[in-house]
């Protein structure tokens, strides 16, 4: 299992004919105040082979020092994950998780971004026995007042401790979100965090970090995830 509860994505998509289900909460704070995610759900398909569509419909919330706390429906997530490049003995596998975030939060009460922003990524993944690595980066798009388009880059590398346990740690680097953002300067954060598995099917995800260049950025997610599909089912 890679990406959540993690900031780094991966390039590998659901199995075909195979669900996943998130209910998470998560808090990117700097000086500048506070944004929440959640209870939000997130939902991935496997529609066909190497291929998986990607849900997100959370509450937010935003917590400014000195200011309003606000609570309400955030910006929905839309996305398609294509893995093009399978992972071989020798070669990693390689894909894009291009996403779309739909404006349906209110942005004057620090809910949403105003308008529809796109974050475009490549993501290369490899493992080795009970270790994973994986990571990436991009650009994010965003024309929305006050806000700019950016670069971001992340990598992470994780181990199966047990059947139960994972654990694993990542940098997440960007340029600054703009000056409307509670993240407008660049920051390279350092988390970490893993998965306990209560059953094949069932687990708690949790990760936690801070910045370790730029500014100041603390970043935390806590969340249960779901799996389930027909196994047997064929291309």
């Amino acid at each position: 299992m890679a990406g959540p509860p993690f900031q780094t994505d991966d390039p590998e998509p659901v199995d075909y004919r195979h669900f996943e289900v998130y209910s998470f909460a998560s808090a990117d704070r700097t000086a500048l105040g506070t944004g929440l995610l959640g209870p939000a759900v997130e939902v991935n398909w496997g529609a066909v082979p190497n291929v998986q569509l990607h849900l997100i419909v959370p509450v937010a919330g935003s917590v400014v020092p000195g200011g309003p706390v606000t609570f309400g429906m955030g910006d929905i997530e839309t996305g398609v994950k294509v893995r093009f490049l399978q992972e071989t003995g020798g070669r990693p596998q390689v894909g894009i998780f291009p996403f779309l975030e739909i404006p349906s939060g209110d942005a004057r009460r620090g809910l949403g971004n105003g308008r529809a922003w796109a974050r475009l990524p490549l993501w290369i993944q490899k493992s080795w026995g009970p270790w994973t690595t994986y990571g990436g980066g991009g650009e994010v798009v965003n024309t929305a007042l006050g806000m700019r388009s950016y670069p971001f880059a992340a990598w992470l590398i994780q181990r199966e401790l047990s059947k139960k346990l994972s654990l694993g740690a990542e940098v997440f680097a960007h340029a600054g979100e703009g000056t409307a953002s509670a993240s407008p300067r660049p920051s390279a954060m350092l988390d970490a965090g893993g998965s306990y598995n209560f059953s094949p099917g069932f687990s708690l995800l949790f990760a936690g970090g801070h910045s370790v260049a730029g500014q100041s950025e603390t970043y935390a997610y806590l969340g249960l995830y779901w799996t389930w599909g027909m196994t047997s089912a064929k291309p």
